[in-house]
């Protein structure tokens, strides 16, 4: 079950449960075709952060093959949610999938003309970040 905390005014990320992800972590490369059955048919947005997150920290991890997963991932290039944005700019920033430079640019171009209202944090901070990185 999953259990995510989302940020507020007092704190600007979400919040996991460190147990559960740490499990899944530990399946390394076993546990992507599961991410990806979850990305591809989610039931809710708290599904798609939590598989973000737990593909961000297995690239932390340097777990291999995370990159393939770019077909699903851009199903999510246009969402306007900034938990997901904030999230799918940290793996593109981390596996620089050349494909994802462009979907990077139109968030920040989307978010900049309509920028997220009553969110905590600027989603901005991470797609831009990310940007830099495959400049650099």
């Amino acid at each position: 079950m999953m259990n995510i905390t989302y940020p507020n005014q007092y704190r600007n990320y979400c919040l996991f449960d460190e147990e559960r992800i740490s499990a899944r972590i530990k399946n390394r490369e076993n546990e992507l075709s599961q991410i990806q059955k979850s990305l591809e048919n989610p039931n809710n947005e708290a599904e798609v952060i939590e598989d973000l997150y737990i593909l961000n920290r297995m690239l932390d991890e340097g777990v291999n093959g995370i990159d393939k997963l770019y077909p699903v991932l851009s199903k999510y290039n246009n969402t306007s949610s900034p938990n997901v944005q904030t999230f799918l700019a940290g793996i593109y920033r981390k596996t620089k999938i050349p494909d994802a430079f462009g979907p990077l640019w139109a968030m920040l171009i989307r978010n900049s003309i309509n920028p997220p209202q009553n969110c905590p944090f600027d989603p901005n901070e991470e797609i831009g970040g990310a940007i830099l990185d495959y400049l650099a």
